[in-house]
């Protein structure tokens, strides 16, 4: 284990015939914690810590990369070219959901047993950030947070929009959101690779069950977002108190104790 991931204890899970490795730390109702491309970073793992810090247990499944490895260009593309080609995730196509997000609800079940509390909360990141959405159709979710989400790649009008879930899973998910279920979903406003109009058409899904925050990273914006800034809880992240990245990191706290603590 490296040194990014002291202090989390390793195990494995299985289900629907794959076993991963898992890193927990902390105590309270569990957090799913779905990392980021290339994997679980020194970052994600350093989130881990905060929802850790905030009451409750931190569950990061490994999806793809090395875990604890720190993220390069070369390592970025590597992971990505090997999860475009995996069966286990849906990149390109609209209306279909990732096989692995079925597994993801199989752990979301057993982390709710193990830790109790109301239900489970998970955040997806980046090339999983949709995953939380997913696995929303399981009852056991109740803290579903899109950090920005982007997948399908959006690289069509219907990519731009499409929330990467079938007809059936979507319409439950939007049943459960009628029944009060709220999902939280985090952008910069100039990201391309998660385009606005995929919160617009979360907005129109899901109403004011649905809270959108967008980062301001137009240019000369006033709080020096780059214009590729992308990683709204990880990498892109300044955690000085008062800025807006801090801000949208406090409000994933307040979401996820507000849920499962209160």
């Amino acid at each position: 284990m490296t040194d990014a991931l002291t202090g989390f204890e390793q195990s494995s899970f299985t289900a629907e015939g794959e076993t991963r490795a898992v890193y927990r730390t902390g105590s309270g109702p569990a957090v799913i914690v779905i990392s980021e491309m290339p994997g679980i970073t020194p970052l994600v793992a350093e989130f881990g810590g905060a929802v850790a810090a905030a009451g409750l247990t931190a569950v990061m499944p490994h999806l793809f990369g090395h875990d604890g490895r720190a993220p390069t260009p070369r390592y970025a593309m590597s992971s990505f070219a090997r999860a475009c080609i995996s069966k286990e995730f849906t990149v390109m196509a609209t209306g279909r959901t990732s096989p692995v997000i079925t597994w993801l609800r199989a752990l979301a079940r057993q982390e709710h047993q193990r830790c109790g509390g109301p239900g489970v909360g998970a955040v997806g990141m980046c090339f999983t950030g949709g995953f939380a959405l997913g696995m929303m159709v399981d009852d056991v979710v109740v803290a579903p947070v899109l950090s920005q989400p982007s997948l399908p790649i959006p690289l069509t009008k219907a990519r731009r929009r499409d929330v990467g879930l079938s007809e059936e899973d979507l319409a439950r998910v939007v049943e459960r959101a009628a029944a009060g279920t709220c999902v939280l979903g985090l952008r910069f406003s100039g990201d391309k690779f998660s385009p606005p109009e995929r919160f617009e058409h979360l907005h129109a899904l899901l109403g004011d069950s649905f809270i959108g925050v967008e980062l301001d990273s137009a240019p000369g914006n006033p709080h020096g977002h780059k214009k590729t800034a992308h990683s709204v809880l990880t990498e892109d992240l300044d955690d000085r108190p008062g800025t807006p990245t801090r801000a949208a990191l406090d409000q994933v706290l307040e979401f996820f104790t507000e849920r499962l603590t209160r």
